[in-house]
């Protein structure tokens, strides 16, 4: 989340005309994120985010997402809802931006996850795959493995003023990951991004999922990969395996992973690694001028390449194969 796109007033009361929301009490961005402009508003009727899409989302791809989101509360997922205005429709333009009102989502996403956080995380996630089973659209991973390669191309040319000799190690490990990708594993709807801050506690009770707007077809245990890197690494940088073995055993729980898929996730994390290495140091090098951001450091995706470059089994993850 982040402001790219400013919204005046007027805009705004112009948009909102169209909805039965009540009076606008106030609205303000959010600057987390690096993906899309976010704001808060506050109606007669509660709270409610308003997002503008940009960069990487494409509007023929939101049908997907607002539809994924109205399946998956349907089965029982809590996450946001899409708002429909008064003709009925949850898509709307603003400031020359597809837009999409949602609901509010109480909780708060925690900065160090611990122990209870990742299993709670672990079953969520299996419950949500579960849940995506007969979803009627389709929408194939525009930054999965296929991907990577052009991408380390993309990044190349200043990859190395991030760090010296970035470059041919982006290109060398997406060559080499492309090739040994596994097939074959189940797959189904995955959420893509599930990060800290895309889910949401109440206390020590996980309250619910948000930005579905990564949301793809792909195999399972990616998405499980994209968790690893993101809830069981320590600020210094080391692997926290406690809460690896949580996250996994959680998930277990739900859905039992398949023998092919324990053994295929040291190469799926270590793919999930270099995604979020390559898109940090894409936006790392091309913020818009003024954008009220704060780009992510790549680096610390290049500190878990890595660590999983040095992984043959996935036991040292926290669960036997």
């Amino acid at each position: 989340m982040a402001v790219y796109t400013e919204v005046g007033e007027d805009q705004l009361a112009k948009f909102l005309a169209g909805y039965d929301l009540g009076e606008l009490m106030s609205f303000k961005g959010i600057a987390e994120g690096v993906e899309n402009t976010n704001y808060l508003l506050h109606t007669k009727r509660g709270y409610f985010i308003l997002t503008l899409y940009e960069k990487r989302v494409k509007k023929e791809d939101l049908p997907f997402f607002i539809g994924l989101m109205e399946h998956l509360a349907a089965r029982g997922i809590n996450c946001p809802q899409p708002v429909k205005d008064k003709n009925g429709t949850a898509l709307g333009d603003l400031a020359g931006r597809p837009a999409t009102l949602v609901t509010f989502l109480e909780g708060l996403w925690i900065r160090r996850p611990n122990v209870v956080h990742c299993q709670a995380l672990g079953e969520a996630m299996a419950a949500m795959h579960k849940a995506g089973g007969g979803f009627r659209l389709r929408r194939e991973n525009a930054l999965g493995h296929a991907s990577w390669k052009s991408l380390a191309q993309s990044a190349a040319g200043g990859a190395d003023k991030i760090a010296p000799g970035l470059a041919a190690l982006i290109q060398g490990e997406a060559s080499d990951i492309e090739k040994s990708w596994p097939k074959g594993l189940p797959e189904g709807v995955i959420h893509a991004d599930l990060f800290p801050d895309n889910v949401f506690f109440l206390g020590k009770k996980l309250s619910g999922l948000i930005d579905f707007y990564f949301a793809c077809n792909d195999l399972l245990a990616y998405d499980i990969a994209v968790s690893l890197n993101a809830w069981c690494f320590e600020v210094d940088g080391s692997f926290n395996v406690t809460k690896g073995r949580a996250l996994l055993s959680g998930y277990n729980a739900v859905r039992k992973l398949e023998t092919k898929e324990v053994a295929a996730l040291p190469l799926l994390a270590r793919g999930a690694a270099l995604r979020f290495l390559l898109t940090r140091a894409i936006d790392w090098l091309n913020v818009p001028p003024g954008a009220l951001v704060r780009p992510k450091d790549p680096l610390e995706y290049l500190k878990k390449l890595n660590f999983h470059r040095s992984i043959r089994n996935a036991s040292e993850y926290g669960l036997s194969a």
